[in-house]
């Protein structure tokens, strides 16, 4: 009988992580199911560049994965027994149709949407970008906007950075506001900070450093120390919260709502759950969780299909160190900041700027899209035979960009 592998969620750490299970093992031995609730791939390191009108190129699993032995099933995830071991899904044809679908081994991949922390007025009256949903929407309505109207993003993470660029070298005639919670770039070493300064300057971008939202409005936001900033539109990109579904779980999970695994990736409670990416509560260096990131979540679904594979096969476990090496982080188009970071993500004085630097983000962003869109490397599969069923928990992990 044919191992039973479910991997739920086709973002970039679950299409990876079923693309790399299909290199690893035999087709006769296993079945790799893959659930999505959307036909192709989302890029979603790119929504901030979809929400200001730039066309994506197309990324269909039915091309991806042809030929592959991965077997896509759209639908949606409704739920998940992990002591049955079953998970519950709806078709999303229009048939509304309930289907369990079992496993023996489960990799969850549901990685994580925008975090409106409780702010009134936020789901009401923000735009997210974290959702190919999210920023069509933002795209219909920045498209709509006169000159003149004030667009300002709330979050001065590098989500927020990136989205605040790309408007207002994509809208010139648009004023442009960042809010940030502390200082701008605080994270940054002085020669990332200076630059970014500089891009926001000459962008024309107004910088609100060390403000709150307590409120937002359908023109407005308001802020704790009582000011109102006018806002035609608000982008909302402070911060990211988990996909739901694990809380409903017997799982073991962190006080972030993610599922504790140790260093392959395993889920603490149930050996037979894998969980990778934003869905994972990782540590890193210095025994730190690492942050939700697609820098982070790529090695998890590296290390989670290699540490499957292994133990389905009787191989070796991987050691390789998780651990960070760079901030990419784009600056419009024409424009970029790549902060050099300590093994547990410390800026250090080194850092690459200016148009250099957005082409080797563009770089990064391509070689990740490639990846995961081509699950065979274009090389020859090393597929390995089934010789027992997963054994207790190993160690080790993967590198992080």
């Amino acid at each position: 009988m044919q191992h039973r592998i479910v991997v739920l969620g086709a973002g970039y750490t679950g299409a990876f992580a079923a693309g790399r299970l299909a290199r690893r093992l035999h087709r006769q031995d296993v079945a790799i199911t893959l659930v999505n609730a959307e036909p192709d791939f989302v890029e979603r390191v790119r929504m901030h560049q979809l929400a200001t009108g730039q066309r994506l190129k197309p990324r269909p699993f039915s091309e991806m994965f042809a030929g592959t032995g991965v077997e896509l099933k759209q639908a949606r995830v409704t739920g998940v027994d992990a002591d049955r071991k079953l998970v519950t899904v709806v078709d999303v044809h229009g048939a509304d149709t309930t289907e369990e679908l079992p496993y023996d081994t489960l990799v969850y991949a549901l990685g994580s949407a925008w975090n409106p922390q409780g702010v009134p007025g936020t789901t009401e009256h923000a735009y997210e970008i974290a959702s190919r949903p999210g920023a069509t929407r933002l795209r219909e309505r920045l498209e709509h906007l006169g000159a003149g109207q004030t667009v300002v993003v709330v979050g001065g993470g590098l989500t927020g950075l990136e989205a605040a660029t790309e408007i207002a070298e994509t809208r010139p005639d648009l004023d442009v506001a960042l809010v940030a919670r502390d200082a701008l770039g605080d994270w940054l070493a002085p020669r990332g900070r200076a630059h970014l300064w500089k891009v926001a300057r000459n962008l024309g971008i107004t910088v609100h450093e060390h403000t709150d939202v307590t409120a937002v409005g359908p023109g407005h936001l308001t802020t704790a120390d009582g000011r109102t900033i006018p806002a035609a539109v608000t982008v909302w990109t402070a911060g990211f919260a988990v996909h739901p579904i694990a809380g409903g779980t017997t799982l073991e999970l962190g006080g972030t709502g993610q599922i504790v695994v140790d260093d392959t990736m395993r889920s603490v409670s149930h050996p037979d759950v894998y969980a990778i990416g934003d869905a994972a509560q990782v540590m890193g260096p210095g025994n730190k969780p690492l942050r939700m990131s697609c820098a982070s979540g790529l090695p998890t679904a590296w290390q989670a299909a290699d540490s499957i594979a292994a133990r389905l096969t009787g191989g070796k476990l991987p050691h390789a160190p998780l651990r960070y090496f760079n901030q990419c982080i784009s600056l419009g188009r024409k424009e970029g900041l790549i902060q050099y970071v300590t093994a547990d993500d410390r800026a250090v004085p080194a850092a690459l700027t200016g148009r250099l630097a957005a082409v080797y983000k563009e770089v990064i962003c391509k070689s990740a899209a490639w990846g995961v869109a081509n699950p065979m490397f274009g090389l020859p599969a090393r597929r390995r035979r089934v010789v027992r069923e997963p054994a207790a928990a190993g160690s080790s992990a993967g590198a992080v960009a």
